[in-house]
This record gives structure tokens, sequence and C-alpha cells, in this order.
């Protein structure tokens, strides 16, 4: 099993990928021959961070904390 990354392009009204020649030669796939593809999305380090911003309190709620605590 061949592995690689490719980056979908626009093709008509659908999205379409190219298989590298390396592949194509080491996996012997021909034209017109029906493959099997598996997906996995890359995600951006802002997709994975923006996860995290509802954990955070507002900077004016953290000093209002702060300022109980010398009151």
């Amino acid at each position: 099993m061949a592995e690689t990354e490719c980056v979908a392009r626009k093709w008509g009204n659908s999205l379409g990928i190219i298989i590298p020649r390396e592949i194509v030669e080491e996996e012997q796939i021909i034209e017109n021959e029906t493959v099997s593809v598996i997906f996995h999305k890359k995600h951006q380090a802002k997709e994975f961070f923006g996860l995290f911003l509802g954990w955070k309190k507002p900077t004016e709620q953290l000093k209002k904390e702060m300022k109980k605590g010398w009151s």
C-alpha cells in the first residue's frame, strides 16, 4: 500500500486529485480501474487551538477575581 499527500483541485463542480506516477507504477494502476482511497484531512494549527477558546476566561473577569482576594 502506498501513501502520498495530494492537493484537491477544482474540476468542474467537483474536486479532483492527481495520483503521482510513482504510485501508479508501484500499485500498477491502469486507466479506468476502480481504486479505493482513504481520506485524512490535515488540520491547520489554528483549527486545533480554536477548540480551546472556550476554556479561556476573559481578562477583565480574571482581574475582577484577583481583586476580590485583596479587598
